[in-house]
């Protein structure tokens, strides 16, 4: 599938600003299943100096600093992307989730022990008994790991309501687990926090889902929404394999992948410092567009 993105982030002062400095993650990634073979970004004011290079994760970032009065600013990122489809491998002849964990604890370099930094808690995504005891259920013993982590998968989806209203960015992991509610950062954090507590590594993926209008009805303009899911090391053969627990299926087509880190605050579309206002509004627009191939 081929699509046409449009990100639109405006934010409206309420005051003037007089100098800004931003970091920007809205280019997606170059991957074996995905191309994105022309991006441009759009920032408004023009800014004074501009910078982009590939952060640790290999992210693609863009730094921008804005000088003078102003109180819109106002970034479009634009970009093509081609996903292609993705076949995963049989759930059951995947290694013991066991097996995958102490690949990732030896002290010598292979894929499990360079997949392994990802198997620690970060500042949105603790580890702790609660989460580990919320998984154990799936993660039985001798267990395929990929069966486990779509048994995981499916429980996060079943247990948990989508409300936008029940949880806001800052949200602790451990509130969300008690509310049974949130959205999709939440049962990304969530399942990071229940994979991680047991030793497993994985990582928080930031990108958008094409959603598909109601029968009969026009597709609406800025009404597609970044989305989260989760990434999880399966073993040396298996590899990283997505899953989106928000919706209850591996990824296939359908996911564009934007980046990834160990939570939220690696991966953020756009965040940055401000001198001046006291207040501000955010509006945010997205358009996933399929391109029909000719």
């Amino acid at each position: 599938m081929k699509y046409r993105l449009i990100h639109r982030t405006k934010y409206t002062y309420a005051g003037a600003v007089t100098v800004s400095h931003h970091l920007a993650r809205l280019a997606p990634r170059t991957l074996p299943g995905q191309r994105c073979p022309w991006h441009e970004l759009e920032i408004l004011p023009e800014p004074v100096g501009r910078g982009v290079h590939v952060d640790s994760f290999g992210n693609v970032s863009t730094y921008f600093e804005i000088e003078g009065k102003h109180e819109v600013m106002e970034v479009i990122a634009r970009s093509l992307v081609q996903v292609f489809p993705n076949h995963h491998p049989d759930a059951r002849a995947t290694p013991p989730w066991e097996q995958v964990r102490n690949a990732c604890q030896v002290e010598k370099l292979t894929p499990g022990s360079e997949a392994g930094a990802f198997r620690f808690g970060s500042a949105m995504v603790p580890l702790g008994k609660e989460f580990a005891d919320y998984a154990a259920v799936e993660f039985l013993p001798g267990r395929p790991v990929l069966e486990a982590v779509l048994g995981l998968t499916g429980k996060i989806f079943r247990d948990f309501k989508f409300d936008p209203r029940a949880t806001d960015v800052t949200t602790p992991v451990s509130e969300v687990l008690k509310k049974r509610a949130g959205v999709c950062q939440d049962f990304a954090h969530l399942m990071l926090a229940c994979l991680r507590s047991l030793g497993l590594p994985a990582r928080y993926v930031s990108g958008y889902l094409e959603t598909a209008p109601p029968p009969g009805r026009p597709r609406l303009t800025g009404a597609d929404a970044s989305h989260a899911w989760v990434s999880v090391f399966c073993g040396e053969s298996a590899g990283w394999i997505d899953t989106d627990p928000t919706n209850n299926l591996l990824p296939v087509e359908r996911h564009i992948t934007v980046a990834w880190g160990r939570d939220f605050s690696d991966v953020s579309p756009l965040r940055g410092v401000t001198l001046g206002a006291g207040g501000q509004k955010l509006d945010v627009a997205v358009d996933v567009i399929p391109v029909e191939e000719r």
